[in-house]
């Protein structure tokens, strides 16, 4: 169990502290504060922090939230539970990557914030990208990168003096964002080691999509890991902050199995455990399909 202290967050666009409305209370103990809970993919257990969002710009952050520097030890010691997802994942993602030749993407260096086992990192390779490099604080996903991509892999978070500057043309971030306890650290050191005229993608959850709107808290994206939720709106507002042009924001399709679809779903977990064993491995269960599930993409160009 870790330190019961909380820190309190600001708005991450305004850069006030306080000045939000409550939109859900707090509804975990210490226990919460596990590796266990902070693995990605973890079946949705519909515990989170105190939600708030900001009167101003009408960001949505969790307030107040475990330290950074536990939140680092817990993501060190996640585990990587979703090897069953990686082909849906590399092909939803690698869509959205091929999208920046649009922009002028180059394919020199690609970087990948928050790669796990880098299966991503091997799809830019067969996009044509000539180096990738990722950065992934869990040591379990890391270990389990194939031999072709694992010496690129940092294991440790992304801070200041990591990489030199100017260095990448394309900056990734999948599903990344809503976790980070202060993205615009994050993303000044993005725009420090893009070259001009290089890209960051960015993909995460909409807090102002359907699913979101009808499940409210009971939507998995409202999740303990979670310290920012964005909209559309304030995904750009954020990225303009911090001196990017937003070229493109649209919705994402997700290529997911029904099996893992039904894993996002709140039901109870009794019947939703009884559904998830008739399902694995079954054919009903691998049947794969692309659907609009509530998650966002930003295509932003350094200037």
């Amino acid at each position: 169990m870790e330190s019961p202290s909380l820190s309190s967050t600001r708005c991450a666009i305004c850069n006030t502290p306080g000045n939000a409305a409550e939109l859900y209370s707090a509804n975990f103990d210490l226990l919460a504060l596990n590796p266990v809970v902070f693995s990605a993919r973890r079946l949705p257990d519909q515990i989170h922090y105190r939600l708030v969002k900001c009167n101003t710009c009408g960001l949505v952050r969790s307030d107040p939230i475990a330290p950074p520097e536990v939140l680092a030890r817990l993501y060190q010691q996640s585990t990587f539970t979703y090897t069953e997802e990686v082909a849906n994942l590399k092909r939803t993602y690698g869509h959205y990557l091929a999208e920046l030749v649009t922009y002028g993407a180059q394919k020199k260096a690609l970087l990948e914030i928050g790669c796990g086992n880098g299966f991503f990192l091997e799809e830019a390779l067969a996009q044509g990208y000539q180096h990738v490099q990722g950065v992934e604080p869990s040591q379990e996903a890391v270990l389990g990168a194939s031999s072709t991509v694992r010496p690129n892999i940092i294991c440790d978070i992304v801070r200041p003096g990591l990489f030199v500057p100017e260095q990448f043309d394309v900056v990734c971030m999948f599903q990344v964002l809503d976790h980070i306890p202060d993205p615009g650290i994050l993303l000044e050191e993005c725009f420090k080691v893009l070259k001009s005229g290089g890209l960051v993608l960015c993909l995460n959850h909409n807090v102002e999509s359907w699913s979101a709107r009808l499940l409210k808290d009971r939507s998995p994206i409202i999740d303990i890991e979670h310290t920012y939720l964005y909209s559309p709106a304030t995904l750009s507002r954020l990225f303009e902050v911090y001196g990017f042009n937003v070229r493109r924001v649209g919705p994402v399709y997700n290529r997911y199995t029904l099996y893992y679809l039904v894993r996002l779903v709140p039901l109870s977990m009794i019947l939703k455990s009884w559904l998830l064993q008739l399902l694995k491995g079954s054919l009903l269960g691998c049947i794969r399909m692309s659907v609009p599930l509530g998650n966002i993409y930003i295509a932003a160009q350094k200037v």
